[in-house]
């Protein structure tokens, strides 16, 4: 036995060529994550680290979870730090992706990836047995298939590549074993350069464009936000020849002000 939980639709995402759309939710509404699966949407975005409450908090995620199931789509989870205890509880949620911010070494991908697996480039990972949520209230402990197996089958832990030290070691950050995507940054990577909001500036687009290269040299899919990363439906189809596979397409407070605008204009005219 194993419990629905435990499958995420985008443990593939190293294997395959598909594109994967998704949309954040800045208000942590449950409503909102089953309105965006039911439009059709692969993933959604939840931002732990600036906004949606704590990590730590077990029961408000599980509500998260059991929306993204409603709505047939996943949580993409942006944590506040890669401690593993952190790690650890957002996974034992049910979250089946999360992304640690503000790593600079292929140290601090490591340490965030092995926390997140049972077994780790084979040998024991730094994961622990959960008898709650994600393991069908250890109900899947004697299953057919064993749980720690399907679990590490079904996480994928990414990273946030955002500022000079981890661009400079990202030929190093990639070879990490079973580190699931790469989402490089640009707008902190322009605060640590001294460029805040300068997502045009030559030498910022230079080291994203030095993570995009590595990261397809090495086969490990991007995540990019339309903001950024690309913009219009020809910079997504552009971002997906170019090796970005999960695309976010922005997030309410974003829907709502060009709606809000647009229907102004109506009026205006």
């Amino acid at each position: 036995m194993s419990g629905p939980q435990q499958q995420n639709r985008l443990a593939d995402i190293r294997e395959t060529d598909d594109v994967y759309l998704g949309a954040g939710v800045e208000t942590a509404s449950e409503r909102l994550v089953e309105l965006y699966g039911t439009l059709g949407l692969d993933w959604v975005w939840l931002d732990l680290e600036h906004k949606n409450g704590s990590p730590l908090d077990g029961p408000r995620l599980e509500r998260l979870v059991r929306a993204a199931q409603c709505g047939e789509t996943e949580l993409v989870v942006r944590l506040p730090n890669g401690d593993p205890s952190t790690v650890r509880k957002v996974l034992d949620t049910g979250v089946r992706n999360v992304v640690v911010p503000r790593v600079e070494t292929a140290s601090d991908v490591e340490r965030a990836v092995r926390a997140g697996r049972f077994e780790f480039d084979g040998e024991p990972g730094d994961r622990g047995l959960a008898q709650g949520r994600v393991s069908g209230y250890g109900t899947t402990f004697g299953g057919d298939r064993p749980y720690h197996e399907v679990e590490d089958e079904n996480v994928q832990v990414g990273v946030l590549v955002e500022n000079r030290t981890a661009v400079e070691n990202i030929d190093e950050i990639v070879t990490v074993p079973e580190l699931g995507f790469v989402f490089p940054g640009p707008g902190d990577l322009g605060v640590s350069m001294g460029r805040t909001l300068e997502y045009d500036d030559s030498e910022v687009r230079a080291f994203i464009e030095r993570v995009r290269e590595t990261c397809v040299e090495h086969g490990v899919p991007l995540l990019g936000f339309h903001n950024s990363n690309f913009v219009g439906p020809d910079g997504a189809r552009n971002a997906a020849e170019r090796g970005y596979r999960l695309l976010h397409l922005g997030d309410e407070f974003e829907f709502v002000a060009d709606a809000v605008t647009e229907r102004s204009d109506w009026v205006s005219r």
